[in-house]
C-alpha cells in the first residue's frame, strides 16, 4: 500500500493554536500509511489475515465489499487471495481524497480480481449477492443510531454463509481495565516514536470523532441483526476484530 507518495506522519507534531476535529483529507492521505501502522496496535496481522478469510469464504459469481476502503489495504490483502472465479471487489469510501489515491494504488498493482471503486457515503451503498463484507476500523465513525441499520443491510445483503469482518477501536465497562488500555494504547504510539504532544493533540482531535462502543455492544448488534454466529478473532488492547456468520 505504501507509495513513493507517502510521508511520515508529523500532523500533529508542532502545537496548534486550536486542535480541529479529524478528517480523512488530502493532508491525512498522504501520511496514512505511516499513522495507520504507527497508531494501531496489530493492524498488520489484521490485513493479512482478512486475505486468508477471503480466500476461504469468497464464492464465485458473488461480491466482496470494502466498506471505509482508505487507501485500500484490506482490498489488497483480498485480492491476492480470492481463488473464487468471476468474484469481484466493491471498495468504498466517502473521502475524495482516499479514492483518489486508492485508485491509484489499484492501477499499480498485479492483482487480477476487479475492484470497483466508489466515493460514497457507505449506509448509502446497496449491499447485495455479498459473500464478504469487510468494515475494517469503519463503523466507529459513523454516528451511533445509524449502526443498527448498516449491519442490518449488509446482513440482508449477504448471502447465507458470507461473512461480516468488523474491525473496531472498543471500549471497556470497567473504567480502571479502560484506563489501563488507553495507557498501553498511548505507550505503543509513543514506542513508535509518537511525543506525548501528538498523542494529546490526536487524541483531541479523534474525540466526539471515532465513537467506540464495547465488543459486547457490537456483539448484540450483530445477533439482532440476524447473524447466526458472531465472536472475537483478534485482539490487542483496546482494538479487536470480529467475524460474523450468516
Amino acid at each position: 500500500m505504501t507509495t513513493s507518495n507517502d510521508k511520515p506522519d508529523t500532523l500533529y507534531a508542532n502545537p496548534l493554536e486550536q486542535v480541529k476535529g479529524f478528517r480523512f483529507d488530502q493532508s491525512v492521505v498522504e501520511v496514512f500509511p505511516d499513522m495507520i501502522k504507527r497508531s494501531v496496535p496489530g493492524y498488520a496481522t489484521i490485513i493479512s489475515m482478512i486475505g486468508n478469510l477471503a480466500e476461504r469464504y469468497a464464492r464465485s459469481d458473488s461480491r466482496c465489499f470494502d466498506l471505509g476502503c482508505s487507501l485500500g489495504a484490506a482490498t489488497l490483502a483480498m485480492r491476492h487471495r480470492i481463488q473464487a472465479a468471476n468474484c469481484d471487489i466493491v471498495a468504498v469510501d466517502n473521502s475524495a481524497a482516499m479514492i483518489e489515491r486508492c485508485r491509484e494504488v489499484m492501477a499499480a498493482d498485479s492483482g487480477e480480481v476487479p475492484v470497483d471503486l466508489m466515493c460514497a457515503n457507505l449506509e448509502d451503498v446497496k449491499i447485495s449477492n455479498a459473500s464478504i463484507v469487510v468494515l475494517n476500523f469503519t463503523l466507529q465513525f459513523i454516528a451511533p443510531e445509524k449502526r443498527d441499520d448498516i449491519i442490518h443491510s449488509i446482513y440482508q445483503g449477504l448471502n447465507p454463509g458470507g461473512i461480516l469482518i468488523l474491525s473496531e477501536k472498543i471500549e471497556f465497562g470497567d473504567k480502571p481495565h479502560d484506563d489501563l488500555m488507553i495507557e498501553l494504547h498511548h505507550n505503543f504510539k509513543r514506542a513508535n516514536g509518537y511525543s506525548d504532544l501528538e498523542v494529546a493533540q490526536k487524541r483531541s482531535a479523534i474525540e466526539n470523532v471515532l465513537i467506540p462502543e464495547s465488543l459486547d455492544s457490537h456483539l448484540k448488534r450483530m445477533q439482532r441483526a440476524g447473524f447466526a454466529s458472531s465472536d472475537v478473532w483478534f485482539q490487542c488492547f483496546n482494538f479487536a476484530s470480529m467475524i460474523a456468520i450468516k
